[in-house]
């Protein structure tokens, strides 16, 4: 079993490449681990795009990163897990991508309106997670991703289950951060048109916890669900 065992969050930064380099405003990309660690960490939903007999299919699902590792997981009938095959086979060449809007930036042109974000991009090649106990582990790192602790308070995965399950990895090694905030960009012509200008800011907000109709009466709501 290969597993990253570095801390969550670490020092240093990924290489920029071809692909990882925007072509437009390259000043807001950023490469430092601390960045794009923290901006996977705060999400769980992720896009993964890859070829399918020739044309691209980009496939919303959840992810879990563990130290420079990125997990993936789905059916065993699911065609990207499949393609993904296990190391040393050739992989899945993929590129996954997180997105969080922070704001709405409203400016007095149509053409400066815009988006608060941070967003990240990777690309690699995912492989199929063959070893029981990093499975296991990614299993639980993608719950704890939604949800943290939760893994500690639910019944794991048995064989059944994890007969049924695929995982693929894909390592953070070409990876790239892009982070857009501030006000709008409005031409000096247009500062005295009579139009609002500013952000709306969009906050990630959870409601009141709903329990299932068959909880049994008293149990309590887990302090990491009131956390949320």
């Amino acid at each position: 079993m290969s597993v990253d065992t570095e801390p969550q969050t670490s020092t240093g930064s990924y290489a920029p490449t071809d692909r990882t380099v925007p072509t437009r405003s390259r000043e807001r990309a950023a490469y430092d681990h601390e960045t794009v660690h923290a901006i996977l960490d705060e999400g769980y939903l992720c896009h993964l795009g890859f070829v399918r007999d020739g044309a691209p299919v980009v496939l919303p699902t959840l992810y879990g990163r563990v130290g420079q590792t990125l997990y993936v997981h789905g059916s065993t009938g699911s065609r990207p897990l499949r393609m993904a095959g296990g190391a040393p086979d050739p992989g899945l060449p993929v590129c996954l991508t997180v997105t969080h809007v922070d704001g709405l930036v409203l400016a007095r042109s149509a053409m400066h309106h815009s988006m608060n974000y941070r967003s990240v991009v990777v690309h690699g090649t995912a492989y199929q997670v063959t070893d029981e106990a990093e499975r296991r582990m990614a299993l639980d790192a993608l719950v704890d991703q939604v949800v943290p602790g939760r893994s500690a308070d639910s019944r794991p995965a048995n064989a059944k289950e994890l007969a049924a399950t695929a995982v693929i990895r894909l390592d953070l090694l070409e990876v790239s951060a892009k982070v857009r905030s501030g006000g709008p960009n409005d031409d000096p012509e247009d500062l005295s048109l009579p139009y609002w200008a500013g952000v709306v800011p969009v906050p990630r907000t959870y409601g009141t916890p709903v329990p299932a109709a068959d909880l049994a009466e008293g149990t309590p709501v887990p302090a990491y669900v009131g956390a949320l």
